[in-house]
């Protein structure tokens, strides 16, 4: 079977401001970042012949990808805006490494921007929060997001004895990394009890169990392991990937403490011929708490219902045996939405690259990177490394 691994890499990376930016709209937001890293692969837009987005919630396209292409003004012959939730930056990863290798584009840039902080009303947002349940199974019951990530918690607590304080240690952690890193959201360290004592949103899941509401956008460039080698960054390349498709409306889900994320998992596994052991970071998609918990299960870092216990005993800090979710995440760094893992990519390049600064890990060689889409639902992982083989 044909395999992505190690044909192509990433030669520019680049985030914008995040948290609340007031002063740029969703599509500024995406121009600036990929902007900022064309500059940073040392090339111009015009060597571009490859673009992928994907739409804003706050400043929606019906060509959202040729939009942005026009605000360039490149004509790109690969160009194709996406839509899978969360999961979305690492799903449309490996469609432009397939584009390159098969010869459709050499060159692309894959940016996501939005503004759910400045550029959606409360109205808007609630709206937006209460509309993504099964019309007939789910919304007439009037849950929210949060609710439905409830419902995972709920279920792993029964299980397996999982404890509030275990998805307060997640929460913990992240912010931690956040403290080292200038650009994220929310730096202000927290702790156990900050997080039980914060306001309950949807039990057992309090406000700093539930990822921030931000604006901001980022970039990267992708082209083949052997152009890459030409650019002015140290490339980091693709060796794993993989996906996972278990429901669409959480009403749905066969169990709600296993997901996709085992699937999606072994297939990226599989193409790298690495194993969790081999992993120096994990940025894990920490939507709510619970996810990350899930997460670290069904990606083979702990044993089923361990999720908890390796949470509190090997760390996931900046001082613990993986360090998971090195900016921040989404619940410190900035959670604009659809293009909230763009940052978990961006970063992952800096770490692979060894130029994270203070939050950097020491030596740090692979990383993997998950997201998921929906409630649960839609499942992306990726491998990286900072060397081709």
């Amino acid at each position: 079977m044909s395999s992505l691994r190690g044909k192509v890499a990433i030669v520019g990376a680049a985030d914008t401001r995040v948290g609340v930016v007031p002063d740029r709209t969703a599509t500024e937001l995406c121009i600036e970042s990929i902007l900022l890293a064309l500059a940073d692969a040392g090339i111009g837009k015009d060597e571009v012949d490859g673009l992928v987005t994907c739409n804003s919630m706050a400043q929606p396209m019906l060509y959202h990808a040729e939009a942005i292409a026009e605000y360039l003004a490149i004509t790109p012959r690969y160009c194709f805006a996406a839509g899978a939730g969360g999961g979305t930056t690492f799903s449309v990863l490996h469609h432009a490494a397939s584009a390159i290798v098969t010869g459709m584009a050499e060159v692309v840039v894959i940016a996501m921007a939005d503004s759910l902080r400045s550029g959606l009303s409360r109205d808007q947002a609630m709206l937006m929060q209460s509309s993504t349940g099964h019309p007939q199974y789910e919304q007439p019951y009037g849950p929210t997001v949060p609710a439905y990530y409830a419902l995972i918690a709920q279920a792993h607590m029964a299980r397996y004895g999982t404890r509030p304080e275990h998805f307060a240690e997640i929460a913990v952690a992240c912010r931690a990394h956040a403290a080292r890193n200038p650009a994220a959201q929310m730096r202000e360290p927290i702790t156990v009890d900050d997080v039980l004592n914060s306001r309950m949103i949807a039990d057992p899941l309090h406000l700093l169990d539930c990822s921030l509401v931000s604006d901001g956008g980022a970039a990267i460039i992708l082209t083949s392991a052997e152009r890459a080698r030409d650019f002015r960054q140290s490339p980091v390349y693709v060796l794993g990937v993989g996906e996972g498709h278990g429901h669409e409306h959480i009403s749905q889900a066969q169990d709600l403490t296993v997901s996709a994320a085992r699937e999606s998992g072994q297939r990226a596994y599989a193409m790298s011929g690495l194993r969790p052991t081999d992993m120096d970071f994990a940025q894990l998609y920490d939507c709510f708490t619970p996810t990350v918990l899930v997460e670290l299960e069904d990606l083979g870092f702990c044993a089923k219902g361990e999720g908890g216990a390796f949470v509190s005993e090997a760390g996931i800090g900046p001082a613990g045996q993986l360090p998971v979710n090195t900016h921040g995440g989404l619940l410190s760094h900035c959670h604009p939405g659809n293009p909230g893992s763009m940052f978990a990519l961006t970063e992952s390049v800096w770490q692979l690259r060894h130029t994270a600064g203070e939050r950097q890990v020491a030596n740090a060689r692979y990383g993997l990177l998950h997201a998921q889409g929906g409630i649960m639902s839609s499942h992306s992982t990726l491998i990286l490394s900072r060397e081709e083989g």
